[in-house]
């Protein structure tokens, strides 16, 4: 499985597709635009039948352009990577990072088609997709983007935890633009699989990753926030934008509900603090005075395991 971050930021771990499940769905497409063709060819051959030789060599090779070419072009660029063919195999194109392709990017790996698919009738497309590790053409390389599945098998793909409802919407003004896709990448991997960590190498590992986060962002973390937390309320964030880029959702992050084992904090102000420290910490007892005849001294909420995949706190 290939560990890839989808621009819509819905599914980690997309499966790069073989040679088998691309061919078929390129038979599908082919068979459509080449149906396509000769359907117009036909109506046009009807319609231009008083037109000399050379205006219907023009409108022949105009017709070959526009629906062999342009079509999938167009296609692929309103759909984000998924034709027809690539429905039915459950495929799509993405990027290099796993975000949604854009024109430049059909345009680029329907130029190149032309060479490898139709030319020569797609012999270079297969020994270059057999010659690739990840199953890639020759216009998947210029045009720097990858075909993946998207049916992924239940329980093989894992799932970024939500953050906790007091950090949702708290980074929206921070700027993310900074922050490389290797980062991105890095983070996700640990928050899907911190479960699966010991508890030390756990924490280590998401100190390390906020402090490269907060380097990146150049703000600094919010005091009292374990830095797994910031990790999965950040990335929230990212995914939220993501979304909006992507699907033209309206404005502000939507409610995401929170995972099992969160502990519901009222929200501070944050405070300008240095980034993680590198060694385990543990929350000492706040006390709150109250008005009135009574003052109590309130305990810390108790620290879920992070072993049991149910929060995100330092070890004991």
């Amino acid at each position: 499985m290939s560990a890839l971050v989808t621009g819509d930021a819905v599914v980690l771990g997309l499966r790069p597709a073989r040679l088998p499940s691309r061919a078929l769905a390129l038979l599908i497409d082919m068979a459509v635009a080449w149906a396509a063709y000769l359907i117009v060819s036909f109506a046009l051959l009807l319609a231009t039948a008083s037109l000399d030789d050379a205006a219907q060599a023009a409108i022949a090779v105009a017709l070959f352009v526009l629906v062999l070419v342009g079509a999938p072009i167009a296609v692929e660029t309103l759909t984000h990577g998924r034709s027809l063919g690539k429905v039915a195999c459950g495929l799509r194109v993405v990027r290099d990072d796993g975000g949604p392709i854009r024109f430049r990017h059909a345009l680029v790996r329907g130029a190149m088609g032309v060479v490898e698919i139709l030319l020569t009738f797609g012999v270079v497309a297969c020994i270059a997709s057999l010659v690739s590790g990840r199953g890639r053409r020759i216009g998947d390389v210029f045009a720097g983007t990858l075909v993946v599945r998207e049916r992924v098998p239940a329980g093989r793909a894992a799932a970024v935890p939500p953050p906790p409802p007091w950090l949702m919407g708290r980074f929206s003004g921070l700027d993310l633009s900074g922050v490389p896709d290797a980062l991105w990448l890095a983070v996700r991997q640990y928050l899907t699989r911190m479960g699966q960590l010991d508890a030390q190498v756990s924490w280590t590992m998401a100190v390390r990753l906020a402090d490269d986060l907060v380097a990146r962002t150049g703000a600094p973390a919010p005091a009292g926030v374990p830095p797994a937390a910031y990790l999965a309320a950040v990335m929230a964030e990212r995914q939220a934008r993501d979304a909006r880029r992507t699907f033209g959702a309206p404005q502000g992050a939507a409610h995401v509900p929170a995972a099992p084992g969160w502990i519901a904090a009222p929200p501070h102000k944050p405070s300008a603090t240095a980034p993680f420290s590198s060694a385990p910490a543990t929350s000492a007892p706040s006390t709150s005075t109250q008005s009135g005849p009574s003052a109590a001294t309130q305990e810390p909420a108790p620290e879920p395991d992070i072993r049991s995949g149910t929060g995100f706190v330092p070890p004991a």
